[in-house]
C-alpha cells in the first residue's frame, strides 16, 4: 500500500483514485476546476470500459444510468445504411458525461477530493514524488490533453496537434421527436450522429454529435445556425432533432490529439487518459482507454516492476487505437465523391464477422484480476 497525487479530477483521474482506494491506498485528487463537474454531452460505455467499471465496483451503477442504442450502423448521405451493427458489442451503454463523473467521484471518499487547486511544480526527489510539498509514492498525471504533469517530466515531448476537425454535441429530451434507430451518417466531407442516452435515470433523452473538416478556432456566433445550415436536407432523423435543439445546449471543440510518447512512466510518475494518448472520438474510445489505464495501473503498482509493466502493457494498446482512430477519421470526412463512393461500397461488403473481429479487437479487452 502507498500514498498517490493524482493530477486531474476527470474521468481517468477519479477512476484511478477509485481503483486505488480499493487497494487500500492513500491518495489525493487535485482539480484545478471548483468542483468536480463536467460540462460535456454524452459518452459510449464500450465493453472493455465497462469491465474496467466493474473493477472498481460501479459498473452496475453505470448500466442503469444509460442506455443502450441497440444495434446502430451506418448510413449514407441518402440515408441508406452501409453496414448495421453486426453483433455490436456485447455491451454498449450511452450516458451523459457528466453522469458517469458523478458515479465516479462518489466511489472516492470526500476526503481525498482537493478541488480548486492547480499544481504548479510537482518534482522528483530521491525517488519519490513531490506534490504541494508532501512526497507520494505515485504521481499521476490524468491532466488531459495540455497536461502540466507532461510538460514537467516529459519536456522533449511532442506537443498536442490539431486533428483539422471540429465537432459539436448536444443532448436533447426525446419528447417530440419520433423514435429512430441509433446512427452516424456520412456524407460530403460531414458526418452526424444521433443515439439514445441515459440522463440521471431517465433513458429519454437523445445524444447529438456533429464533425466536419475546418480551420482551428472557426467559431461562429451562433453554432446550431451553423449545423442547421451545414445539415440542411440530410436524411431523418436529422432536421428535427436540429429544430428541436436549443442553441445554449451546442458545445463546439477543435479536436486534438497527441503524438505518440516513448513512455507512458518516469520514474514514481505514470499518465492516464489524455495526458498519455489523447485520440480523436471516432471509435468512441477515449474515456474508455483512460479507464482502461486506470485499472491496469491500479492492479500493478504494487508490485516491484509495476510501472514499467503498465507501461508495456498500456503504451502498445493506447497508441494503436489512437493511430486507429485518426484512420477511421480521415474516412469518415471523405468528401471527394469517387472516393467517398468507394469507401461505401467497401463498408457494405464488409463481412459481419469481420466487423465483428475489428470490434473485438477494440473492446474485447477485459480488466486485469485483483492481485
Amino acid at each position: 500500500m502507498g500514498t498517490a497525487a493524482i493530477v486531474g479530477g476527470g474521468i481517468g483521474g477519479l477512476a484511478v483514485a477509485a481503483a486505488l482506494v480499493r487497494r487500500g491506498w492513500d491518495v489525493r485528487v487535485y482539480e484545478q476546476a471548483p468542483g468536480f463537474t463536467e460540462v460535456g454531452a454524452g459518452i459510449s460505455m464500450w465493453a472493455n470500459a465497462l469491465s474496467a467499471l466493474d473493477a472498481i465496483g460501479v459498473g452496475d451503477e453505470v448500466r442503469a444510468a444509460g442506455a443502450h442504442p441497440g444495434r446502430g450502423g451506418f448510413r449514407d448521405r441518402r440515408g441508406r445504411w452501409l453496414a448495421r451493427g453486426a453483433g455490436a458489442a456485447d455491451e454498449l451503454v450511452m450516458l451523459h458525461r457528466a453522469d458517469l463523473l458523478a458515479i465516479l467521484r462518489a466511489a472516492v471518499p470526500a476526503e481525498c477530493l482537493v478541488a480548486g487547486r492547480r499544481v504548479e511544480d510537482p518534482r522528483v526527489t530521491g525517488g519519490r514524488a513531490v506534490v504541494e510539498g508532501t512526497p507520494v509514492d505515485l504521481l499521476v498525471g490524468a491532466d488531459g490533453l495540455r497536461s502540466r504533469v507532461r510538460q514537467v517530466f516529459w519536456p522533449d515531448a511532442a506537443a498536442p496537434r490539431y486533428a483539422g476537425y471540429t465537432a459539436w454535441r448536444f443532448v436533447l429530451p426525446h419528447a417530440g421527436v419520433p423514435r429512430f434507430d441509433g446512427s452516424e451518417t456520412w456524407g460530403g466531407g460531414l458526418v452526424f450522429g444521433a443515439f439514445p442516452m441515459g440522463r440521471g435515470m431517465s433513458t429519454d433523452h437523445i445524444y447529438c454529435y456533429a464533425a466536419a473538416r475546418s480551420p482551428e478556432d472557426a467559431r461562429v456566433p451562433d453554432e446550431l445556425t451553423e449545423l442547421r445550415r451545414r445539415f440542411a436536407g440530410w436524411p431523418d432523423p436529422i432536421p428535427a432533432l436540429l429544430a428541436a435543439a436549443d442553441p445554449a445546449a451546442v458545445l463546439r471543440h477543435d479536436l486534438g490529439y497527441l503524438p505518440d510518447l516513448p513512455s507512458f512512466t518516469a520514474g514514481p510518475v505514470a499518465l492516464v487518459g489524455d495526458a498519455a494518448h489523447a485520440m480523436t472520438p471516432n471509435l468512441g474510445q477515449g474515456a474508455c482507454q483512460a479507464l482502461e489505464d486506470a485499472v491496469t495501473l491500479a492492479a500493478l503498482v504494487d508490485e516491484p516492476d509495476g510501472l514499467a509493466r503498465y507501461d508495456a502493457l498500456r503504451r502498445p494498446r493506447a497508441q494503436a487505437i489512437a493511430r486507429r482512430s485518426r484512420q477511421v477519421a480521415a474516412m469518415a470526412h471523405l468528401s471527394w465523391g469517387p472516393a467517398a463512393a468507394l469507401r461505401n461500397l467497401a463498408v457494405r461488403l464488409t463481412p459481419d464477422s469481420a466487423a465483428r473481429r475489428q470490434l473485438q479487437s477494440v473492446a474485447g479487452w477485459r480488466a486485469p484480476s485483483p492481485g
